[in-house]
């Protein structure tokens, strides 16, 4: 079996986002031996790039399956119009009022309800609920994602959040009453500060991250996902932490099929929050001697005018220092492909250098 990765190019300024466009299967031959799936649908106007993209490049205007990692605008938006002028087969995405019995006793306020608060989320992720809507009008199966979930053929699993973490969060979720997230109040003002830059001077090995980032608990909500084929292992991983990739790379360690790891999405765009040390280590292993690879491409679905914030540099090179060939798109599209016909017009990507010296951000 083969496979196409497309990470399409999303945010033509500062604003990152993520779509990505899969087929996997035998590529040499007919839309009934090859799977489509679509993680992520960017922005709005993202929407009708994929589905153009889809039906150019992967010949069909049939996606198997959708899968919506979390709520945010920047990965949800997207997603009417896929459903909308493609033929879906089934939608995997989170329904958070679903998960509202018990929700209350969060919450010091004691006039919420279980019942209050699950309308609650409806308002709030009204982009999620509207899509599910939308999927049901449709015809198109709806789906949890949560780990353990996989598809028909067992090649494409989710490794997390499973359904407990995932309920733990629902209470921090932007919006929630009463208990204010001291993770979201951070982050918002990280997000809208004008952080001074500074020079920084690397040395190959040392990691200038840690494992001390914190992000939202919605980005930690986000469904990750791994695709097994050809002995060949491809990890997407949304906007998730570390907290909620460590408890991925458990289910990866419990794998028994052998596959090595070939592909990864570094995370959230390649915020400096959202990875450390000690993860990075289990999910592709320490720093090697420069020059040596280890045969991984690592993809960062960026702006077009994201830097420094999307992708830090420290988090580039703590991948490049493991052997690890990194990317960003920067607002262009990338193919990564095994098994599959040549495409023409696309040329191969040199991967970046190490970053010896850089500027960035210092928080």
């Amino acid at each position: 079996m083969g496979y196409e990765v497309d990470f399409l190019g999303v945010g033509d300024e500062s604003k990152s986002g993520d779509a990505i466009a899969i087929r996997f299967g035998n590529l040499h031959g007919g839309r009934d031996e090859q799977t489509v799936v679509v993680i992520d649908g960017g922005f709005k106007d993202t929407g009708a790039a994929l589905v153009a993209h889809i039906k150019e490049h992967f010949g069909t205007d049939q996606v198997d399956i959708v899968i919506n990692t979390h709520p945010d605008q920047d990965h949800i938006n997207g997603l009417e119009t896929v459903l909308d002028e493609l033929d879906v087969k089934e939608l995997w995405i989170h329904q958070p009022w679903e998960h509202n019995q018990g929700l209350a006793q969060h919450f010091k306020d004691g006039r919420v309800s279980d019942c209050s608060l699950g309308e609650r989320l409806k308002q709030n992720l009204e982009k999620a609920w509207s899509l599910v809507q939308l999927a049901e009008s449709k015809g198109v199966v709806i789906r949890e994602p949560f780990t353990g979930e996989q598809d028909t053929s067992g090649t494409l699993k989710v490794l997390g959040p499973s359904l407990e973490y995932y309920e733990s969060l629902i209470p921090d979720f932007e919006g929630m009453p009463e208990r204010a997230s001291i993770t979201e109040a951070v982050q918002s003002i990280f997000d809208k500060a004008v952080a001074a830059l500074k020079r920084f001077f690397a040395t190959w090995g040392d990691d200038q991250i840690n494992d001390e980032g914190v992000t939202s608990a919605k980005n930690n909500s986000s469904v990750i996902t791994q695709l097994v084929i050809d002995g060949r292992r491809l990890l997407f991983t949304g906007d998730a932490g570390i907290q909620a990739l460590e408890m991925a790379a458990d289910q990866v360690d419990g794998c028994t099929s052998g596959a090595e790891l070939k592909l990864m999405q570094i995370p959230h765009h390649g915020s400096k929050r959202n990875i450390g040390t000690t993860v990075l280590n289990r999910l592709i292993g320490h720093p090697v001697i420069q020059g040596e690879s280890r045969g991984i491409t690592a993809i960062a679905s960026t702006a077009k005018e994201g830097e420094p914030k999307h992708p830090r540099k420290a988090v580039m090179n703590a991948f490049t220092h493991r052997g690890v060939g990194v990317l960003a798109t920067r607002g262009n599209a990338i193919l990564v492909n095994h098994d599959a016909p040549q495409r023409e017009g696309w040329a191969y990507l040199e991967p970046e250098p190490y970053h010896f010296e850089y500027e960035d951000e210092e928080a």
